[in-house]
């Protein structure tokens, strides 16, 4: 079995939608994407840092779907990192209200020793010098790297940032931050100048206008489900890196027809995740749910033309 190794915010969120909100609830990129990749029955791991003010229960929900959690460092003295945004009523576009770093700040990842080893290496949105370190502490180069990030750290962090990107094969960025990072408007040349940074493959999400992946000239294109409700879209963007990755190490094929599949399950399970606030519509998904929307994608895209 293939092991993932996943990097990232293990965090609080507080939400406020159109719809309600919340007070602080379990959030964090590394967290939806282990929820997400867990959906496969791989071998998954996280390296994190939380303060004694996180509950255990929250570490105990993410080993019940067999994440290791071995690699989250637990700072008793120190605070969780926490985050609270308002969406706007069109939900594509949010304020934030509160970013609070607290243990984030001063951070040092320690990959397990049992992850050292790790076949798939997805480094969540996080400071670039954390990804960095990460990196150097897995001696043999996995099977792929994966990385997400955002235009927080392409506007504070630039030189850092270009570094990792030279050492990863895939990178997940939404076409806004795309265009920023190439300076490109047409999403096919900022695909092209992105490729020319190191990564093989570029995966450019649209949020409810599905999701790109380009590699060297191929382009794949893979739609959002219309749903008929969206309650809140916080951690859609690492449901899709997780559901990308986690097919990718369940199937351990690295080959771009595979990574369209890949592209497909991630949209897939990012439709689930926007239902409910947080994490808990990933908390209790069943594979008959995910296996009959997958049926869905396939039925809105699948048709026949005859070519002259």
């Amino acid at each position: 079995m293939s092991k993932l190794l996943i990097v990232g915010t293990v965090a609080f969120d507080a939400i406020e939608t159109p719809f309600g909100k919340t007070d602080k609830i379990l959030g964090g990129a590394a967290t939806y994407i282990s929820l997400s990749a867990s959906q496969f029955g791989i071998n998954s791991g996280i390296v994190s840092v939380v303060g004694g003010d996180f509950p255990k229960k929250y570490l105990k929900k993410l080993n019940k779907r067999f994440i290791n959690t071995d690699g989250v460092e637990i700072v008793e003295n120190g605070k969780t990192f926490f985050w609270k945004g308002k969406y706007h009523n069109d939900l594509n576009s949010r304020d934030t209200l509160i970013t609070d770093l607290n243990v984030l700040a001063d951070f040092k990842p320690i990959v397990p020793e049992n992850f050292k080893d790790t076949d798939f290496l997805m480094l969540g949105n996080l400071h670039p010098t954390v990804q960095m370190e990460v990196i150097k502490q897995i001696p043999n180069r996995p099977k792929l790297v994966v990385l997400d990030t955002m235009n927080f750290w392409m506007d504070n962090t630039l030189p850092e940032l270009m570094e990792v990107i030279a050492k990863i094969d895939v990178i997940t960025i939404n076409d806004e931050e795309a265009r920023q990072l190439s300076g490109e408007y047409s999403l096919v040349k900022a695909a092209q100048k992105i490729h020319n940074m190191g990564p093989k493959y570029v995966v450019i999400k649209k949020g409810e206008h599905g999701a790109l992946l380009f590699n060297n000239g191929n382009v794949f294109y893979a739609p959002a489900l219309p749903l008929e409700e969206v309650f809140d879209p916080t951690g859609a963007g690492d449901t899709f890196a997780g559901g990308f990755i986690g097919h990718m190490a369940k199937s351990g094929d690295i080959s771009f027809e595979n990574m369209k599949r890949a592209v497909i399950s991630g949209s897939n399970l990012a439709s689930f995740c926007v239902e409910k606030f947080g994490t808990e519509r990933m908390e209790n998904l069943s594979q008959e749910e995910i296996q009959k929307r997958l049926l869905q994608f396939k039925l809105l895209t699948q048709f026949e033309i005859e070519l002259s």
